[in-house]
């Protein structure tokens, strides 16, 4: 377990001067260090390539330690994991870019320079109202759990609790979910009317 965020040469003076308050370590250690198991396994799920998660990790930890420099954030796990989902945001977004400078002809893109072509609109718009029309079909209490899953981004736990269930039921739902959701957007429907 790392026992701070690396940092730049010219703040190490700082840091080993005392430059960062005292409280800001001792908020660091006491709530951002235990999360590192979760931290860790949240990069690994959510970045392709394993060689870069340490140097992920030490940059979530730069980002949330300078972020507490100037203000201590009231929850820290959800502003680490925010840190992190940010983090990735960015990362993924540079890898997407092509460097205007290695295509000689724009044309060669092959991509509409302002708007997606009319067809591919209205593609996702139809896509967009049959996956509507599909979560309005499920029982309530499951589609609850699915926009609770899917939309919210909140974990199994902090479902049961808001929905005032177990776990488990909500495991359940969820595969209910995904299962009747398959069926009903490729295959033959099924039947949803067991949780009213």
């Amino acid at each position: 377990m790392a026992e701070r965020p690396e940092i730049g040469c010219e703040e190490a003076g700082q840091h080993r001067a005392g430059g960062a308050a005292p409280h800001v370590r001792v908020w660091f250690a006491r709530e951002v260090l235990p999360l590192e198991a979760l931290l860790m396994q949240f990069l690994r799920n959510n970045w392709r390539d394993s060689g870069e998660i340490e140097d992920l990790l030490q940059d979530v930890y730069v980002r949330v330690f300078e972020a507490a420099r100037r203000e201590i954030p009231h929850q820290a796990k959800s502003f680490v994991f925010t840190t992190a989902r940010n983090l990735l945001i960015n990362r993924f977004r540079r890898q997407q870019v092509v460097p205007i400078e290695s295509v000689a002809d724009l044309d060669a893109l092959g991509v509409a320079i302002d708007e997606p072509a009319p067809d591919r609109n209205l593609i996702a718009r139809d896509e967009l109202r049959k996956l509507q029309n599909a979560l309005d079909r499920l029982p309530p209490r499951v589609r609850e759990a699915v926009i609770l899953k899917r939309i919210e981004g909140l974990s199994r736990r902090e479902i049961a609790a808001r929905m005032q269930i177990g776990e488990g039921t909500v495991k359940d739902y969820l595969a209910e979910a995904v299962n009747a959701l398959s069926d009903m957007l490729y295959r033959e429907p099924t039947d949803l009317g067991r949780h009213a």
